[in-house]
């Protein structure tokens, strides 16, 4: 298999897996690592890198579950918050291996534009789902929760002009991937000039 043919295997094979269809089995801190320094390479204007990566396993995962929970009953009004949904944040990490909390970290001093330092966090974001299939590992991407309140940036001791970009949940997992689908044919999102 050629390195395009590998390149399109990963990308088409990706999936996401909740968090509850993982199993528990550890990922090794070398796999991770690996999978890391691939979004390392995401392509950043001006040189910024601006991705930054919060790395929680084990009991530390279990504490920012409860933590995230916390904050969703803390933050959430009465006649909105259920206790479904906050026993659900609670134990989103309880089969997985490793939590990667994705940032993105201003660079204000280079002057590029904070749609590209999204972009080029969401890049790296990116790499690491594509490194976790290359490497049979499951993942879920998740924004949901607290990602985006006020109150998981005061949490995380984020700056103002940082943005939590996602929680990536990994692990492995005994289901089998489901097929892949896209709704709107590809013909009809290519324009040729």
């Amino acid at each position: 298999m050629n390195a395009f043919d590998t390149l399109k295997q990963i990308i088409e094979t990706r999936r996401t897996t909740k968090p509850g269809q993982m199993n528990g089995k550890a990922i090794t801190n070398e796999d991770l690592q690996e999978i890391l320094a691939l979004a390392d390479w995401a392509p950043t204007h001006a040189r910024t890198e601006p991705w930054r990566f919060f790395v929680l396993t084990g009991e530390n995962l279990q504490k920012f579950c409860e933590h995230h929970a916390q904050l969703y009953w803390a933050n959430t009004p009465l006649e909105s918050r259920t206790e479904t949904k906050r026993d659900a944040l609670m134990n989103m990490g309880n089969k997985a291996s490793h939590l990667v909390i994705s940032v993105m970290r201003r660079t204000p001093e280079a002057k590029i534009i904070t749609e590209e330092e999204y972009a080029a966090v969401a890049t790296a974001t990116q790499h690491i789902l594509l490194g976790a299939t290359a490497k049979g590992i499951a993942s879920f991407w998740s924004t949901g929760g607290m990602t985006h309140h006020p109150a998981m940036k005061l949490y995380l001791e984020l700056k103002d002009d940082d943005l939590l970009m996602g929680l990536i949940y990994l692990g492995y997992t005994d289901e089998p991937a489901k097929e892949g689908m896209r709704k709107i044919p590809l013909e009809d999102k290519i324009i040729w000039i």
